[in-house]
C-alpha cells in the first residue's frame, strides 16, 4: 500500500517538476570523460520528463567521478550509476516514468536512459547507442527505452569507449580493464 500511494504521488509530482524546470527545446550536455568529450543534444519537447530528470542530475555534479560500467561493443555504451571500484552510487531523485513511447527510436548515437525490468525504475544510468538498437524501442507488449537525445559530437570517442577491452568483475559483465572515467557533465545551454 505504502508502496502504491508513493507512486501516486510521484506520477503527479514528476510532471509539476518538469513544470518547474524550464528547459529549452534542446538543451545541451557536454560530457568530457577520460577518452574524450561527447556532446548531447536532449529532446525536451518528445521526452521532458526524462530530459528534466537528466538535467537535475548534471546540474547537481552527480556524474562526476563516475565511470562507464557496461561496454558493449557493437551495442552500448552504459554509465551514470558506478565509482571505479564498482560502488553503485544511490540515486538521489525518485525514478522517472517511462516515456519510451515518444516516437524517438534506438538508432547509433542516441542516448537513453537504462531501467530495470520495471519500465518506470530509471534514475541516474543512461546509455548511448553504438548501433541501431530498434529491439530496445517501444511497440505495443514492449515498454521499451526512453531515447531523450543524440550525440551531436564525438560519436568518435563513443566508439572508442565502445571497443575498449572488458572483463567480469565484481559480478558484473562488460566492465572496462582500464576504467573509462566520466570527468565533468556540464551543461552548455
Amino acid at each position: 500500500m505504502r508502496g502504491l500511494l508513493l507512486t501516486i504521488c510521484l506520477s503527479l509530482a514528476l510532471p509539476a517538476m518538469a513544470q518547474e524546470m524550464i528547459l529549452p527545446d534542446r538543451p545541451r550536455v557536454r560530457i568530457d570523460t577520460s577518452e574524450g568529450s561527447i556532446v548531447i543534444e536532449l529532446d525536451a519537447q518528445r521526452a521532458p520528463l526524462t530530459s528534466a530528470n537528466f538535467i537535475r542530475y548534471v546540474q547537481d555534479g552527480f556524474y562526476e567521478g563516475l565511470i562507464f560500467h557496461r561496454v558493449i561493443n557493437n551495442f552500448v555504451a552504459q554509465g551514470g550509476g558506478y565509482t571505479p571500484d564498482l560502488q553503485k552510487k544511490p540515486a538521489k531523485y525518485p525514478p522517472v516514468k517511462n516515456e519510451a513511447d515518444n516516437g524517438l527510436k534506438n538508432k547509433r548515437g542516441t542516448i537513453a536512459m537504462a531501467r530495470t525490468s520495471d519500465p518506470d525504475s530509471a534514475t541516474s544510468q543512461f546509455f548511448i547507442n553504438v548501433r541501431n538498437n530498434l529491439r530496445l524501442d517501444w511497440a505495443p507488449g514492449n515498454p521499451g527505452y526512453t531515447v531523450f537525445g543524440e550525440v551531436i559530437d564525438g560519436m568518435y570517442v563513443v566508439d572508442s569507449i565502445a571497443i575498449e577491452p572488458t572483463q567480469n568483475f565484481m559480478g558484473h559483465a562488460d566492465v572496462p580493464v582500464t576504467p573509462v572515467i566520466i570527468k565533468d557533465v556540464v551543461r552548455k545551454k
